[in-house]
């Protein structure tokens, strides 16, 4: 999958080209592979949708699709639908398109702030982010392939690993075997701007969500003859959030069954402090099911 090198390039990825009313297009990274990462889609979506947006409304959710793979070869267009606009609601519908087809598609809402009930999770216990390994460190033993490889194919962010429920820093539990938990944040500062920050929280959320649901089966994203895919993604954005602060996600797969692992992740600003929730099911196909 394409991904941007640097928290530079992301940001620039992020940056639309408005084209017409309502219409916008969102460059490539540059990159000899031949897929299109999809946090990457879902974040340029955001931005669409955002910038069709009066100020004063914040996205609270968006539900997501992925239809095809995107192809890294040409931009991918963004054309917003203004579905709805009511006192303290907004809702948008993207679609990106590439090539004639949609790839992507993405329902969002926005919403004025309020003040009212609060409650939350409490965070799990967790080291520090400075005391855990980074994920290409722990990749490199789990593939053999060397740290630097796996760090550069996410190096717009810094992630630190916790651990899983199978190899250890995650507390072993009989009735939930697929857990892992990561420390993240953006390799550097980002501008103040609310949008942004949730548009590379989007971005970050889909990076390392689908891995989980992989735990109990010895193997992992990225393996030889394993295929994988994001299919549906959904962020519920809960709280003000700075994505260049460590943040903490905590990630559960209840179920893998017919090639499709299902995943949540909860995600805590400062490891306290729940800013958002998401949920994604994709697909995970072994090599015995590749004929499906």
């Amino acid at each position: 999958m394409a991904v941007p090198r640097s928290l530079d390039e992301l940001l620039d990825l992020l940056d639309l080209e408005r084209i017409d009313d309502n219409l916008f297009r969102g460059r490539q990274p540059e990159t000899r592979l031949q897929r299109v990462f999809g946090g990457q889609v879902a974040g340029q979506a955001l931005v669409a949708a955002a910038r069709t947006m009066e100020p004063g409304r914040t996205v609270h959710s968006l539900h997501a699709y992925f239809l095809r793979p995107g192809d890294t070869s040409v931009p991918i267009v963004y054309d917003v639908e203004c579905t709805r606009e009511g006192r303290s609601f907004s809702t948008r519908r993207v679609v990106a398109r590439q090539h004639g087809e949609t790839i992507f598609f993405m329902a969002a809402s926005f919403h004025v702030a309020e003040s009212g009930f609060d409650h939350q999770d409490v965070a799990p216990d967790v080291p520090p982010p400075e005391s855990c390994p980074t994920l290409g460190e722990v990749m490199e033993k789990v593939s053999g392939r060397p740290s630097d490889d796996w760090a550069e194919e996410w190096s717009a962010l810094e992630v630190r690993y916790v651990g899983d429920s199978r190899r250890g820093g995650v507390p072993r539990d009989g009735e939930h075997p697929a857990r892992a938990r990561v420390w993240f944040r953006a390799a550097g500062t980002l501008p103040d701007d609310p949008v942004l920050h949730s548009c590379v929280l989007a971005y970050a959320s889909d990076l390392t969500l689908l891995g989980v649901t992989l735990v109990p089966h010895d193997t992992y994203i990225g393996a030889p003859k394993l295929q994988t895919a994001s299919i549906d993604h959904a962020i519920w954005f809960h709280r003000p959030v700075r994505v260049d602060d460590w943040l903490l996600y905590d990630q559960h797969s209840p179920s893998a069954a017919n090639s499709l692992g299902l995943a949540t992740g909860r995600i805590f600003a400062g490891g306290r402090r729940l800013v958002a929730s998401v949920a994604q099911e994709g697909l995970i196909r072994g090599p015995r099911d590749t004929a499906r």
